[in-house]
This record gives structure tokens, C-alpha cells and sequence, in this order.
């Protein structure tokens, strides 16, 4: 059995994890610029401030907005045929809620595409890798504002008109389920710029695990995102019938570091509780097992040795859904 001859082999990155730049040639802050970094003994945090002493991964990243030319050489060098990047909304629409696009941002990614084209790279491009302006987390809330379909929406057409036939292949939002995936207020902020009012005005680093959440403001800015995710399929469509169009998912897999049963049963209730579950974090659920056990004769030292096993494990799959 062979792949197809134009089956397309690549990589991924998204803007916040590559380019760097943060405030260069009229790019203004977005919600990875505020994430701090950390270390194997150090959560991230997140500060809604920039502190000039802290360290911020985004603000740097690899460089790719100065180095992309080599980078994408590479890619080309280990035979890429598939390049899957995201545009940075806050480097086209600065402020999110801009009457007119950042030409400077557009003429950036008019680049990377005539580059991976020059190597053969088909680009797979997502509007939304969590790269959310944050001027429309402080002054809308986020997607909890139904005002913020619309700036979605113009920030989709513009990229779809400027990169007609130099992009075919698009993703609306990264893991758009993200909010559901049970870890409190940071899925609210990746997938949907919504952040409690407190939070907003804190003063000092809060770890990523204590951002608040609020359930039906997140289900209230989810149906919004659909929305704007669905209008956008439909607008790009009408302005280049080519265009393929899909949505990226976040589905985690759980395996079990032994065929023990006790390994077995919380590896697949770990799993099955994170999918669905956006009303506790997964260390509570954890703990809920690690005091509940199994059925199996295993001690409770054993059951909360599996529980740590299980989730030493725990990969998330991206996964794309079919397009439209």
C-alpha cells in the first residue's frame, strides 16, 4: 500500500509559538503575548500587564518573522510538501477592532506564502491558533460579545481576498473545543479571549490552573464562535469556490503505562472525563479517582500510583475536521 502522490507530508506552528516581533511594524498585544513562561519546576502564568523583567516566550519565539526565508528552506530540505501556520490577527488587525488592516502585517505573510510556494510548500493556514487581539479580551470580553463575530469576520475576509490563489487549504479556529476540555479559565482565554473581570485586573502572575471560569458565558462565547466560524466558512466560499475549508479539534488520547486494570479503567476515564467535562479541572477529577479507586483489589496507594501513570501519558491529538 502506497500514499497518494500528492498526499501532503509536513509540520505545524502557530504565530504565537514562532515569529517573535511582538510589537513590530504595527502589531499590537495579543493573548499569548501576556502568557509568561515557565520551566519543568515552574508553571506558566499569565499576567494581563507586561512586566519588562519577565520572560515571555511569544515575544521572542524562534524569530521566524526575520528568519523565515531559512526556516521554510529547511522545511523544504526535510521534504515538506505541507507547511500549516497560522496568521497572527493582532499583526493584520492590530487592536482587533481596526476600520482598516495593518498593511505591513499583510505584506508579512504575502512573503511566507510566495516563499513556500518557491519550494513547492502548499500552505494550511488557521485564522485563530489563541492569537486573539487583546484589546478584544479587555474591551468586548472576548467571543462572550456577539460584536466580535463581525471582527472575526472582517479579519476573514480581508485574508481571504488578499490570498486568493496563494492559499487554498484554511482552518477557521485551532482546537475550538478547547474551553470543554475541563481546565478552568484557560481554555476561556486560548479558544475564546474570555477572561473574568478579576483576573483582567490583577496585579501579579496567576497560574494558568486558577484562571476563573464562568460556564454559561463560556457556552454563551462558544455558540458565538460557531457562528463565526460557520459565516466564515460560508464567506470564503463565495470569494474563492477553491478554497477548502476545516476546522481543527482537540481530542486527548490516554494510555495506560501498564495492562494493569486499575491502569486500564482510570486511563479511560481520564479520557472520556476530559473530553466532555468543562465544569472541573483535571486535577480535581484525578483526585476524585484517586480517592474512589476501582473495583479491582489494588490498594488505594496503587489506584493513586495509576492515576499519576495515566496522566504522565496523557497526549493531546489535534485533529482536523472534515473540510468544507
Amino acid at each position: 500500500m502506497r500514499f497518494p502522490r500528492n498526499f501532503l507530508w509536513g509540520g505545524a506552528v502557530a504565530a504565537n509559538q514562532c515569529e517573535g516581533a511582538y510589537l513590530e511594524d504595527g502589531k499590537e498585544l495579543s493573548v499569548p503575548d501576556m502568557l509568561l513562561g515557565g520551566d519543568v519546576n515552574t508553571p506558566r502564568t499569565f499576567l494581563p500587564r507586561i512586566d519588562e523583567t519577565a520572560f515571555y516566550p511569544s515575544h521572542e519565539a524562534i524569530d521566524f518573522y526575520h528568519r523565515y526565508k531559512e526556516d521554510i528552506a529547511l522545511f523544504a530540505e526535510m521534504g515538506f510538501t505541507c507547511f500549516r501556520l497560522s496568521l497572527n490577527w493582532g499583526r493584520i488587525f492590530p487592536n482587533g477592532d481596526d476600520k482598516e488592516p495593518n498593511e505591513a502585517g499583510l505584506a508579512f505573510y504575502d512573503k511566507v506564502f510566495d516563499e513556500c510556494r518557491k519550494y513547492g510548500i502548499e500552505p494550511l493556514v488557521t485564522l485563530c491558533h489563541y492569537e486573539i487581539p487583546w484589546n478584544i479580551v479587555t474591551k468586548y470580553n472576548g467571543f462572550y460579545s456577539r460584536e466580535t463575530i463581525d471582527l472575526f469576520l472582517r479579519y476573514a475576509e480581508t485574508v481571504f481576498r488578499r490570498y486568493k490563489g496563494k492559499v487554498k487549504y484554511w482552518l477557521t479556529f485551532n482546537e475550538i473545543n478547547i474551553p470543554c476540555m475541563g481546565e478552568g479559565g484557560i481554555g476561556n482565554l486560548y479558544g475564546l479571549g474570555l477572561m473574568d473581570e478579576d483576573d483582567i485586573r490583577a496585579d501579579h502572575p496567576i497560574p494558568l490552573t486558577e484562571l476563573k471560569g464562568d460556564l454559561q458565558k463560556t457556552y454563551t462565547a462558544l455558540h458565538h464562535e460557531f457562528l463565526a466560524s460557520a459565516l466564515a466558512v460560508r464567506l470564503g466560499h463565495e470569494i474563492d469556490p477553491d478554497n477548502v475549508i476545516g476546522n481543527m479539534i482537540c481530542h486527548v488520547t490516554v494510555y495506560p503505562l501498564t495492562p494493569n486494570p486499575v491502569d486500564m479503567i482510570i486511563s479511560r476515564t481520564i479520557c472520556a472525563e476530559t473530553c466532555r467535562s468543562a465544569g472541573s479541572t483535571r486535577s480535581s477529577r484525578l483526585n476524585s479517582l484517586k480517592t474512589t479507586g476501582s473495583t479491582h483489589p489494588s490498594s488505594k496507594r496503587a489506584t493513586s500510583r495509576s492515576s499519576r501513570r495515566a496522566r504522565s501519558i496523557c497526549i493531546p491529538s489535534p485533529i482536523i475536521s472534515p473540510a468544507a
